[in-house]
């Protein structure tokens, strides 16, 4: 299959990036109201949190921009936005235990109305900038009354509640990520894949040995590392599924 570039922003279509906004923009005002010196008095929990609320959007951006040129590192940097967002829903934890706010419980009236409370599917057009900025800004404001709220007890609430899902968002875009990367690899993948074809084309063509493993017509390798460092030997084509090997 070809190898083609499409946009870099696609994660703006994501609605893991936009709840990461929204998360991103709940924990700047509620650290900007909550936090004081008398609290914080260094402001490194302020810095803390809103770091690691905006780690959380900007690596989402980055490892979808990277999907077409490595599954691979698009899955960490899904890895890293769902651990920092562990470590800023840890950091609620610590704030709602040091003031006695509760969790709700899951059958509560609150928790199922928050539950229900979704995103809207976005319809950008051409200005695709504009359009992405006016859809988070009118998701925001669908959660504002809920993780802005002046009840103290709701908005810690519901903005652990939002990261959770987001969280979960995110788990699912991995195992998502993981199938992909097993049925088709990404641009780094494939040129590997390109590479080895080619070099077992030009093997065939040249007389190279077949494996005696499994009957593939083998490459020539050299040894990187190691006191054979330098050496050269012939490799199965179809490592590493078959790793046969003959020395000259």
């Amino acid at each position: 299959m070809p190898i083609e570039f499409k946009s870099v922003k696609g994660y703006y279509y994501l609605d893991a990036w936009v709840m990461a906004h929204i998360i991103h923009q709940a924990t700047i005002s509620f650290c900007r109201r909550f936090l004081n010196k008398g609290n914080d008095p260094g402001g490194r929990l302020f810095d803390q949190m809103v770091m690691a609320a905006r780690s959380a959007t900007a690596n989402i951006a980055e490892g979808s921009s990277r999907r077409q040129t490595s599954r691979e590192t698009e899955m960490r940097l899904t890895d890293v936005a769902r651990a920092t967002l562990s470590e800023l829903l840890s950091d609620f934890m610590a704030f709602s235990l040091t003031h006695n706010i509760e969790p709700w419980p899951v059958d509560s009236v609150n928790y199922q109305r928050f539950k229900s409370l979704q995103l809207e599917r976005p319809n950008y057009g051409a200005d695709i900038e504009r359009d992405a900025w006016l859809h988070v800004q009118a998701q925001r404001q669908r959660f504002a009354p809920w993780v802005e709220s002046e009840d103290l007890t709701v908005r810690v609430n519901s903005i652990k509640l939002l990261i959770n899902r987001n969280i979960s968002m995110l788990q699912k875009m991995m195992e998502r990520q993981l199938q992909d990367f097993k049925q088709q690899g990404g641009f780094t993948e494939g040129l590997t894949r390109e590479r080895t074809n080619t070099q077992a084309q030009q093997a065939v063509e040249h007389g190279a040995p077949v494996c005696p493993l499994c009957g593939k017509p083998m490459i020539r390798r050299t040894i990187k590392r190691g006191t054979r460092a330098g050496q050269q030997f012939w490799g199965c084509s179809g490592y590493p599924e078959c790793q046969g090997t003959l020395r000259d």
